[in-house]
């Protein structure tokens, strides 16, 4: 029996260990992919209070053995369900039924997808999510970055460096990042820009060619040749398997506020990118982790 069980290894999670563990608590983390969460997709975190630059897997390893230093245990298994039974929640997983005084569910989100026709047969080939993972395949070729928002045009940043051409499509009429980002990326002369536009095809047969836009303003449609696309058009919260545990909001989101307590069973917290919230950020993962490890750990002291 665990004082609490921590659903995802991401920065949420991991914070929350640290502080359950400094609690004198026992507590189990169930992670089913990475430890680091999105955030070791990263090759530069120059946003984190305290360090002027560093990796994100370099921020994960630390968080890990931090939390690890406190006496967590880590499982590699896939969290299916939650159901209170006999006062003690049971996190069903792929592998073992895990027994908890309490849950806190930081399973964070994933890369949404554009939900295409031969996105699944193109990615990987084609089709990336993740410039740190496959920029290196596309070294002086052509691609475009599928987004305007941060996360876009810190991919274009990195695949500007050795790419020979990068075009940003984004669907809205002008980008919605950072103005830094914006003003480095209008500097560079192999990066261009399309407003106003969505993909509605991945083009080729038996290997990618390129991809079919319309303009969402005059519906004009246009084919263009890439070696190869970058997908980040945001994230999509990772809680399918909660849905009937927690209250998800109609964007998939468990529904809690800065207590980090959402409308459920009392002993289930929520922490990270996977809450709803406004700023999606580490720093904001980080205190949410504090806040529902400090929120589990009084709720366990009062039972």
């Amino acid at each position: 029996m665990y004082d609490i069980i921590i659903i995802g290894a991401g920065p949420a999670g991991l914070t929350s260990a640290v502080y359950a563990g400094r609690a004198d608590k026992k507590v189990l983390i169930l992670e089913k992919e990475t430890f680091g969460g999105q955030i070791t997709h990263s090759p530069r975190v120059e946003n984190y209070p305290g360090f002027i630059q560093m990796s994100g897997n370099e921020f994960a390893d630390k968080l890990v053995d931090q939390a690890m230093a406190q006496g967590a245990e880590i499982e590699l298994d896939t969290a299916l369900g939650i159901e209170k039974k006999d006062g003690a929640f049971c996190v069903k997983g792929e592998r073992a039924v895990y027994e908890g005084k309490s849950v806190i569910i930081a399973t964070g989100s994933a890369h949404r997808r554009l939900n295409l026709p031969k996105e699944d047969k193109f990615t990987g080939e084609g089709v990336s999510y993740c410039a740190v993972c496959d920029g290196a395949f596309y070294n002086g070729k052509d691609v475009a970055v599928i987004g305007g928002g941060n996360s876009a045009l810190q991919e274009s940043v990195l695949l500007s460096k050795n790419c020979k051409s990068v075009t940003v499509i984004q669907n809205l009429a002008c980008l919605t990042g950072e103005t830094k980002l914006i003003r480095e990326l209008e500097k560079k002369d192999n990066v261009s820009f399309i407003y106003s536009s969505v993909v509605t095809e991945l083009i080729g047969d038996s290997t990618f060619e390129g991809i079919k836009i319309k303009n969402t303003e005059t519906q004009a449609e246009t084919e263009l040749s890439f070696d190869g696309i970058f997908v980040a058009i945001g994230q999509q919260p990772m809680n399918e398997n909660f849905k009937g545990t927690v209250k998800l909001n109609e964007w998939g989101y468990v529904e809690a506020g800065e207590s980090c307590i959402p409308e459920s069973e009392k002993g289930i917290f929520v922490a990270g990118d996977c809450r709803s919230k406004r700023v999606r950020q580490i720093a904001t993962a980080i205190s949410d982790g504090a806040v529902a490890a400090l929120a589990a750990c009084s709720y366990i002291d009062s039972l």
